[in-house]
């Protein structure tokens, strides 16, 4: 229902904006009185939000704890631009009766699939090294690291939803005869349809020659690539992780990288976010970093916007949002 406009502007804050305009929300928030406000990177979340006093609050990494819920007495909705909600104080805002809803559905299958292969691709073929090579002047496969042989190889996917299917799809067009999955959601019947193979951790880190991790950040799945699991995997195997970075023990990794126990890693997401200098995988060899983008591009971007304003202006309607994570 249109609320009276010679009302005031309802804010629906921002937290760390990162987009080009806000034009998408503003048009959709218009019908219910409602405009979008940033918060920046370098204000204080807190108070930036008790002088605002939003209804709804959009968010891509930036925590929403108790503290920030606190602060919002008329808050109606948090919606996490994206679809893990890990940085959300779930139990704090059920308690408050405010909404939180993910966006699962933006279709960026493709482009974050698409941003594991190009991981793998450029660990496996050492891009980098041979780009910083040919611009020092070294030439020719003399100067160049081995490159393991990939005939045959096995995919290996913790996690195996529509971006871990898209991604088996693309790694069995470069040749991956096998995919095994560990993935407790996925039924027996399902992963027949989908021709992969379902396994332990053990038996998936044991076989794979690429680990690619496509699972969301729970209390169950923290760290969930271990020490242990790391020590199984061949001295060949590479890792890939586009999903959380807490998936996996960070200083593990790049302790086995180091030390020659596994060929390589591609990484675009890790446990604190944005990257500081003292990360263990900045000194790791043969080490590709990038900087959370997997989801990228300009079409995800524009659904995206799109979706989170309307799981807003679901609840200012008086509806549940469709996507409603903290159900009550």
């Amino acid at each position: 229902m249109d609320r009276d406009r010679s009302s005031p502007l309802l804010a629906v804050a921002v937290l760390e904006p990162g987009y080009a305009t806000y034009d998408v929300e503003n048009a959709i928030l218009a019908s219910s009185n409602a405009k979008v406000v940033p918060v920046g990177a370098e204000e204080e979340a807190v108070p930036a939000l008790r002088a605002l006093d939003p209804v709804a609050i959009l968010v891509r990494e930036r925590a929403i704890t108790d503290a920030e819920l606190v602060a919002c007495p008329n808050l109606k909705a948090v919606v996490r631009y994206g679809v893990g909600v890990d940085n959300v104080d779930l139990r704090s805002a059920s308690r408050r009766r405010v909404h939180v809803a993910n966006i699962p559905d933006y279709g960026a299958e493709n482009e974050v699939s698409e941003h594991a292969l190009a991981l793998y691709l450029a660990v496996q073929r050492r891009i980098p090294e041979r780009d910083r090579d040919v611009r020092a002047g070294r030439w020719g496969i003399g100067q160049a690291a081995p490159i393991p042989n990939r005939e045959n190889a096995i995919l290996g996917l913790v996690g195996c939803g529509r971006i871990g299917l898209e991604a088996a799809r693309k790694f069995r067009a470069l040749g991956f005869n096998r995919v095994l999955v560990f993935d407790p959601f996925l039924t027996d019947e399902a992963a027949k349809d989908a021709l992969v193979e379902l396994v332990d951790l053990q038996t998936l880190c044991s076989l794979a020659d690429v680990v690619s991790l496509h699972a969301p950040l729970t209390a169950e799945t923290h760290h969930i690539l271990n020490a242990d699991l790391i020590a199984l995997m061949k001295p060949s195997a590479i890792v890939v992780n586009v999903s959380r970075g807490g998936l996996v023990d960070e200083h593990a990794l790049s302790s086995a990288l180091i030390e020659g126990r596994l060929f390589g890693a591609g990484v675009d997401v890790f446990e604190h976010e944005p990257l500081v200098g003292d990360n263990p995988l900045l000194d790791a060899p043969n080490t590709i970093l990038s900087d959370h983008t997997a989801w990228y591009s300009e079409r995800s971007v524009a659904v995206l916007q799109r979706n989170a304003a309307q799981e807003v202006q679901r609840v200012l309607s008086g509806q549940p949002p469709a996507s409603w994570v903290n159900p009550w």
